[in-house]
């Protein structure tokens, strides 16, 4: 298979699917949700939407909020975005072991994910065909599990215990580094603090391994997430200026 193929984002992202199924988490996560699983339909046609041959910019997130990708399989997934935007609606299957307060009910799920609504909004207002964005951009993100405690509070993956944290990681980082080499971003774009943490990680790693460093910019924008104080203040704004500040998008 051509690298430069979204068919090999495909490949990497069951063989990111596999090995991540494999893993146990201790308590205080009592379950774990893989929407590449169960939701494989939308995140496959996900991926055939990207553009390797002239990718410039890889957004990244963390990792799915319950009512975005856990619902639809899109990173950022925002229900109506992904239908309306994107395009994508498929048949969502059910998690091995569903939470009854976080049921996943694919897009029939009336709840709405603010940080993708925000996220991709922004991008459907300044791309409003999504095949324009996605020549130049494609939006990932670094973990595509969701892990919930027994009252179904989120538990992001940097709450992880160092060994359970080190096992995902290496499965992560390594899917991470397969889809820079398919698109071969030169702006690699942290969505927040923890992603950026990501890329700067990855690739150090990278330069360590073939003796020379991706040449590639690291960034990061605000974090869409209304529980930022900071976003609820004309997030889109701030991003913009981020964006077009480092040239990745015209003032």
């Amino acid at each position: 298979m051509s690298k430069l193929s979204s068919g090999a984002l495909i490949e990497s992202a069951k063989r990111l699917s596999d090995e991540i199924s494999k893993l146990t988490f201790a308590d205080p996560v009592t379950h774990v949700y893989n929407p590449l699983q169960y939701a494989w339909q939308s995140h496959q046609a996900y991926l055939s939407m990207a553009s390797p041959k002239t990718c410039q910019v890889l957004f990244l997130g963390m990792n799915p909020g319950p009512w975005g990708m856990a619902q639809t399989g899109v990173p950022f997934g925002e229900i109506p975005m992904v239908r309306d935007y994107l395009g994508i609606e498929t048949p969502v299957d059910k998690p091995t072991n569903e939470h009854p307060k976080r049921p996943v009910e694919g897009f029939a799920c009336k709840k709405s994910e603010v940080s993708g609504r925000r996220l991709w909004g922004l991008f459907a207002e300044r791309y409003p065909k999504a095949k324009e964005f996605f020549k130049q951009h494609f939006v990932a993100n670094y973990c595509p599990l969701v892990f919930m405690e027994a009252s179904a509070r989120n538990h992001t993956p940097d709450k992880l215990p160092a060994a359970e944290r080190e096992t995902l990681d290496a499965i992560c980082g390594q899917h991470l580094s397969e889809v820079i080499d398919v698109l071969k971003p030169k702006f690699w774009v942290g969505v927040g603090a923890y992603a950026e943490q990501c890329f700067e990680r990855l690739k150090e790693k990278r330069a360590s391994a073939q003796g020379k460093s991706d040449d590639a910019t690291i960034l990061r924008i605000l974090h869409p997430s209304p529980a930022s104080p900071a976003a609820n203040r004309d997030w889109a704004g701030q991003v913009t200026k981020t964006l077009c500040d480092a040239g990745i998008w015209d003032k």
